[in-house]
């Protein structure tokens, strides 16, 4: 991964107004549009809960959790109906800068406010021309470490305000003070918080091209040593949000061929984990490297008869609409081995697990091995006939926004950005995609 450059990166050109006319109603979408560890610890267990723990509310302003699969999709947002969240805004602004005097207890439950309503609301116009005093005052307390939750909310509030108002310079000023409290900070939340909030910085606040391949090897090797290099040996907490920046930063590269086999070996050893979400992660991880190594064939631009038929992927049910796809490259020698450990997760019977754990896994890795078998289909990928087409349903996993919006996600890149997002916004989802156009460029 070392040696990987990257071809390109996706374009973040803004989008106008106009472009939000790609949301479609319920009405007028067809639900048939296809797409597209070693353990931490070999005891089994479930620290890190399956993907139907928290939720997607805001009771929690230190959480990175995305919930259930449906907690993800769902589009209720929480905003305030008056404008008296701006006044205090304005006021939890000013406690930050004027940090002199304040205890640790103040701070808490000041930046768990201040998260809060930058969650809740899209405020860029309320803190435009502080970013860099708050960034200073938040990176303050990181480093100073005075308590775990002082901690996790300062790191919590960098990542609301650089989602906020993206900068190219939060980056360069944010990533140090993070990789060292990944490495040497004694608290397993804050690790992970910063893990998560690294992956965000690293999006968004200006990482160059090399330094997005250097933080994928990174956080690669806190995969491959099951936490060892960052001091957190046996705790999945860490490794699941490795794994899960590791995908959202990979959404941002376009050629893949030096790294899949690598990236596909790790995660494919963390298969074996005691841990659900490590597992699931590491899954979603191998599909969108299979989506990769493919690219769509376009009639009006290249021929199918100009490459080989063995590279040449047509949809087996020959749906209407889907179109061919050529293999890039190779995403893993070992495919058929792979299959078959993903084939056992998704037909999984075990009783050492919880019933949600064993239905969380089955469903995800059954979406997984779909996509591996048949990279034109994405995640939620109905294999069921319609009695009315007589065709599979296919994708039909949608976000709702408010009550006639519809967001298709018909692709893995599209999950693991929606899922990065959510662990960033938590509930507020929906009011910063319909106002934050960085956001709306994410998930375009």
């Amino acid at each position: 991964m070392h040696d990987l450059r990257r071809q390109a990166l996706e374009s973040h050109k803004t989008v106008s107004r106009k472009a939000r006319s790609r949301l479609t109603t319920p009405a007028s979408s067809k639900p048939n549009s296809p797409a597209t560890s070693r353990a931490a610890s070999r005891t089994r267990g479930s620290r890190t809960g399956s993907d139907d723990e928290d939720g997607a509310d805001l009771s929690d302003e230190t959480s990175f959790s995305v919930g259930s699969i449906d907690d993800v999709l769902n589009g209720d947002g929480t905003e305030h109906t008056t404008d008296t969240w701006r006044s205090e805004l304005a006021d939890r602004i000013e406690e930050v800068l004027a940090r002199k005097g304040s205890t640790v207890q103040g701070r808490e439950k000041c930046y768990k406010t201040y998260v809060h309503l930058l969650t809740a609301q899209y405020a860029e116009e309320e803190i435009r021309g502080k970013e860099a005093e708050l960034v200073v005052a938040f990176l303050k307390s990181i480093k100073e470490e005075k308590s775990e939750k002082e901690t996790v909310l300062a790191i919590k509030a960098l990542a609301m305000t650089l989602i906020t108002s993206p900068s190219d310079l939060i980056y360069e000023a944010a990533s140090t003070p993070l990789k060292r409290t990944i490495s040497h900070s004694a608290s397993t939340s804050s690790k992970t918080a910063a893990i998560h909030t690294l992956g965000n910085c690293t999006f968004y606040g200006g990482a160059s091209d090399d330094e997005i391949l250097e933080n994928m090897d990174y956080l690669l090797e806190i995969i491959t040593s099951d936490g060892h290099t960052i001091s957190a040996p046996d705790e999945p907490e860490p490794v699941t949000a490795a794994l899960e920046e590791w995908g959202f930063l990979c959404t941002l590269i376009d050629d893949m061929s030096e790294g899949s086999e690598d990236a596909i070996e790790a995660f494919a050893e963390q298969l074996t984990s005691a841990y659900p979400a490590v597992q699931i992660a590491a899954g979603e991880n191998i599909a969108l490297l299979y989506e990769k190594s493919f690219k769509q064939i376009k009639p009006d631009e290249d021929s199918v008869n100009d490459y080989p038929d063995s590279e040449v992927l047509s949809d087996p049910d020959e749906t209407p609409g889907v179109p061919k796809l050529l293999r890039l490259y190779p995403a893993y020698r070992r495919t058929d081995q792979l299959q078959h450990n993903l084939s056992a997760l998704a037909t999984l019977s075990t009783h050492h697990l919880s019933k949600t754990d064993r239905k969380a896994l089955r469903t995800n890795f059954a979406d997984i091995l779909n996509s591996v078998e048949f990279p034109t289909r994405g995640p939620k990928y109905q294999n069921a006939i319609s009695d009315e087409t007589g065709k599979r349903y296919g994708s039909r996993m949608v976000v709702r926004i408010h009550k006639d919006g519809v967001m298709r996600i018909d692709k893995w890149w599209k999950l693991l950005r929606l899922k990065g997002l959510k662990r960033v916004l938590q509930g507020g989802f929906v009011g910063h995609y319909e106002r934050n156009e960085v956001i709306f460029d994410t998930l375009p």
